[in-house]
């Protein structure tokens, strides 16, 4: 017979506001087998926790029900506090009355009925409740980084800084992502590349760090501590050992029609080429889509002039399999691509461009030598319309834009009315914005700065329509504060587009079994306590694939999450979860059902004798789980038709007496 001990939180008035949480305890005290019951203010207190260590040793108590906030929030807290006491974690069950009850209801009648229901459900439970014991599993002292833009750089060389191998997987021929795209950076105008480059330099020069670029993660399994890792290192039909770099195949490829997408296709490059003048690493890769040689066998000239014998045109992407213990999300963001807008002329006008389109048409390294001109002939803009929010903020039903506030577009729109009206004093700089939004460190001085003290006009309105008449942009919009329909003729429209994550997040976050929202970022484990890591073990979120951010806090994010894996990797063993799937030979019958959904690999089946009728020999194949693997996931247990698959810890009978508590009220 179990003597179970009941510890009712106030949590403040979070819970007590709604929950008459002495009621409760009473109610709960006449349950079969609770010897003590009790509530208390805040039970995850020192205070509180002492309560219920002198609970267990003056009641004896085998089991213990803890009525509070949700088990992510403090179920390791009361589990260690029962193991201080000789009583084993396991034996520990939390009734979230906070999230499930107080929370969502209104009605204290209806809200106290319904905690006394969710603790008799896990009273009922602990009854069958089993001493669960961890085990240990080895810790791969290596990281993983998926994503090679400024978070997954400053995460990877932290990382590197203690000590730790650390791979870098990026899609693209070079990293540093977005970054290096960027000409200056709010609110210190610094420049981007003089930030970035050096941090790259440090990457390829770091012993502990190696870079896969030109590469992609194929598939991911494993678990905490011992993940395999497959990844596709796609041909690029160099040899990067052999290459140094030295961009004579880049000048002579008669090939040089191809859209360069680093300057979003203000000019063309060749189709054999290197992103730009600090990529790292500094190695050319062939686009075998435009390449003459690839597509007809003719040509060849950049073999003939590699001195260094790089160019192979038979290369073939390779699958390289590697270990870790950690895997850090990277994957960045892409601006969104504001074609869905017809009113604003971007798919119809040439001189309506994308705010990252326009950081190109001002860099030093860029299409135009740093020079603004119009796209459409070449010619210095005297008046430039920028339009906020395009694609934020917006109602998502016509599947237009996204409901979320990007968080950049006000900065990075004023750094650029800023620089625009420093260099080029004679242009007049409009900003139709729904609010201005300045929520960082000197931020809001910063736009103050762009508005008083070099002239931009901000304007709390709408664009309605973007226009082309014979060279000039007709701009129609509203002034919200005066009631006025404005008509600007403007040689320049900058749209400041959303941000959405890489098209790759959804598919990487398959692989990791990694959770994410309704816009496809990574969602957090805890959006207070654990920002910086995903629900799943093991896995770590990094800039902006976990939500809209600037550069500051994309940096500042990407320490956190190897300051976090810096702890896992500096473990020799993990204790693993005793909460695993468990087979019942006897009723298995080898369908392999559990084996085919197991996300683990954990199942694996083996021919074993069994005693039959008449002491005869049987030979039957039966599922066998490797408890070091098993994360616990209890998908075998749906999957089974024979019931023989089981969870420890949440076993068949232990749901069922929880649903018949339930029902009984």
């Amino acid at each position: 017979m179990q003597r179970i001990g009941v510890f009712i939180c106030h949590c403040g008035t979070n819970i007590a506001a709604t929950v008459d949480v002495k009621a409760v305890a009473e109610a709960l005290s006449h349950e079969p087998g609770v010897v003590f019951s009790t509530d208390y203010q805040y039970m995850c207190s020192e205070s509180g926790q002492t309560l219920m260590r002198e609970a267990i040793r003056e009641h004896k108590l085998t089991g213990v029900v803890v009525c509070s906030c949700s088990p992510r929030m403090h179920e390791a807290t009361f589990r260690k506090a029962a193991e201080k006491e000789g009583l084993n974690p396991y034996m520990v069950e939390i009734a979230n009355i906070r999230e499930q009850v107080s929370w969502i209801h209104k009605d204290m009648a209806e809200a106290t009925e319904k905690a006394v229901i969710l603790g008799r459900a896990a009273i009922a439970k602990v009854h069958l409740n089993k001493p669960l014991k961890a085990g240990e599993s080895p810790v791969t002292k290596r990281a993983l980084v998926i994503g090679g833009g400024i978070a997954g750089i400053q995460t990877a060389l932290d990382i590197a800084e203690a000590g730790f191998e650390v791979d870098i997987v990026e899609k693209q021929p070079t990293i540093g992502g977005k970054m290096a795209q960027i000409d200056k950076t709010f609110p210190t105008l610094d420049c981007a590349a003089c930030i970035l480059t050096p941090k790259m330099v440090d990457v390829a020069q770091n012993e502990k760090i190696k870079i896969f670029s030109y590469s992609e993660v194929e598939s991911v399994k494993g678990f905490v501590g011992n993940f395999k890792v497959e990844i596709r290192k796609k041909a690029r039909y160099v040899d990067e050992d052999k290459c140094t770099g030295c961009g004579l195949c880049t000048e002579k490829c008669p090939q040089k029609k191809v859209p360069n997408e680093f300057n979003m296709g203000f000019d063309t490059r060749r189709a054999v080429y290197i992103p730009f003048a600090q990529a790292v690493p500094k190695v050319a890769t062939i686009d075998a889509n435009n390449c003459t040689m690839m597509k007809t066998g003719k040509c060849g000239l950049c073999a003939k002039l590699c001195t260094a014998g790089a160019i192979d045109y038979k290369q073939q992407d390779q699958i390289v399999e590697r270990e870790y213990g950690a895997i850090v999300a990277a994957t960045g963001f892409n601006p969104l691509k504001p074609d869905k807008f017809n009113e604003l002329g971007y798919s119809t006008c040439q001189d309506v461009v994308t705010s990252l389109e326009l950081e190109r048409l001002m860099n030093a390294a860029g299409p135009t030598a740093g020079t603004l001109l119009r796209p459409s002939d070449k010619t210095h803009p005297h008046t430039i319309v920028f339009v906020q929010c395009v694609g934020s903020r917006c109602d998502v039903e016509n599947e237009r834009g996204k409901s979320y506030c990007s968080k950049i577009c006000c900065m990075y729109t004023a750094k650029h009315a800023m620089l625009i009206r420093e260099k080029y004093p004679d242009t007049d700089v409009y900003v139709f914005y729904i609010d201005v939004r300045t929520p960082g460190k000197n931020f809001d001085e910063f736009y103050r700065r762009a508005v008083e003290q070099y002239g931009v006009h901000y304007i709390k309105g709408q664009v309605g329509k973007v226009v082309e008449e014979n060279g000039t942009l007709k701009v129609q919009a509203s002034d919200l504060l005066s009631g006025e329909q404005l008509h600007i003729d403007a040689d320049l429209v900058v749209l400041a587009t959303a941000v959405e994550p890489d098209k790759s997040a959804r598919s990487i976050a398959t692989m990791l079994t990694a959770s994410m929202d309704t816009n496809d970022f990574f969602t957090e484990a805890h959006a207070k306590l654990r920002p910086v890591e995903s629900p799943t073990a093991g896995i770590f979120l990094s800039g902006v694939c976990q939500g809209p951010k600037d550069i500051p806090e994309t940096v500042s994010q990407a320490s956190a999450a190897a300051a976090k894996v810096i702890g896992l990797l500096a473990k020799d063993k993990l204790t693993c979860n005793p909460c695993v799937a468990n087979s019942n030979e006897m009723l298995c019958n080898g369908c392999s059902s559990c084996e085919k959904v197991c996300p683990y690999g954990a199942i694996t089946y083996s021919d074993k004798e069994f005693r039959g009728p008449n002491r005869t020999t049987l030979i039957r194949r039966v599922a066998t789980v490797n408890e070091a693997v098993c994360q616990g996931c209890g998908a075998c247990t749906v999957a089974c038709p024979s019931g023989a698959m089981d969870l420890k810890g949440f076993s068949n009978r232990q749901i069922m007496a929880e649903v018949d508590a339930i029902c009984k009220m």
